[in-house]
């Protein structure tokens, strides 16, 4: 992209002239080994900075850009006031060189974000469940309802959207790429419906054996108070930050950081149909739709957990 290239030759006449400037500044010692002088390691401290500053403004600027596509839906650009795609994603440090698995994407929200991002230098794979692998009935149906809703997300893409790499899973035994084989894991408020199907937890083990050493598991969903009960969050969809947490700790992550990027101060907690109450699904009464119209989307925790 136009602007990387820009970056790249910024970065290049910057690292040019700290080289330059540092050369000046080695003396030899009696032994004949350099001896760089204060200046000059000052000089290569400034490039190391000057480098990292450069390459972290042409990641932004590709993944600005990613979001600023034309070709994506005037819906979910609506959402972007709620969901912060920009802040979210830097915070879980995806950069257009990692190799990112999104796990039950829905409709595709990040996904169009994603995949421009990550198609060059990356690559984004979609992690959706086999419904093959649930048992007949109204949870096989749900499943063959997502994946339906993803397919036809995909077929009103026209552009770097044919390749987009799917992989299929068994909730009940998931997994999500070779072991050690993954840079980031990213889920979307997700883990309320694992832990209401009584399977979160092999879920963030599954992560854990997928992605490599130093990897990454990005985690957003739906906050309950703290000290809220298991039954309440089941019915409501709201969890605790500490039950998350408790899940991907013994997997093995570390929670690295906590962000209120995706904070919610309006949202109470305690509405009549949880949080499918709230925007987006509005399960309300068509009076009270102002109401929680005003409110918006959910109080949302936002996780960033690493694979040591």
């Amino acid at each position: 992209m136009q602007k990387s290239k820009l970056l790249a030759c910024s970065l290049s006449l910057v690292l040019s002239a700290c080289a330059s400037s540092a050369s000046h500044d080695v003396a030899t010692g009696t032994d004949g080994a350099p001896v760089h002088s204060a200046a000059a390691i000052a000089a290569v401290e400034a490039a190391d900075a000057a480098a990292k500053a450069a390459a972290d403004a042409a990641d932004e600027a590709e993944l600005q850009m990613a979001i600023d596509r034309e070709d994506r839906s005037a819906a979910n650009r609506a959402r972007d006031v709620y969901r912060h795609p920009f802040d979210t994603l830097r915070f879980f440090q995806v950069t257009p060189r990692s190799h990112v698995v999104e796990i039950t994407p829905g409709g595709g929200w990040y996904t169009e974000i994603l995949q421009p991002y990550l198609i060059t230098d990356g690559s984004y794979t979609a992690a959706l469940v086999d419904p093959a692998t649930v048992p007949m009935g109204a949870s096989r149906a749900f499943q063959e309802k997502q994946r339906d809703t993803f397919a036809r997300f995909l077929a009103g893409k026209v552009q770097g959207f044919n390749t987009l790499k799917q992989i299929g899973f068994n909730p009940s035994a998931p997994v999500f790429g070779a072991p050690g084989s993954v840079d980031t894991i990213l889920t979307f408020r997700n883990v309320h419906n694992w832990v209401a199907a009584g399977n979160a937890q092999l879920y963030f083990d599954a992560f854990f054996k997928a992605l490599k050493p130093g990897g990454v598991l990005g985690v957003a969903d739906h906050r309950a108070k703290p000290g809220t009960d298991l039954d309440t969050m089941k019915k409501t969809g709201y969890l605790t930050e500490a039950l998350v947490i408790d899940y991907a700790t013994r997997a093995g992550f570390v929670l690295e950081e906590t962000s209120q990027i995706n904070a919610n101060p309006a949202d109470t907690t305690d509405h009549p149909n949880g949080v499918w109450t709230l925007p987006p699904t509005n399960r309300h009464d068509a009076k009270d739709d102002a109401k929680y119209k005003a409110i918006g989307e959910s109080d949302r925790m936002t996780l960033r957990f690493r694979k040591p």
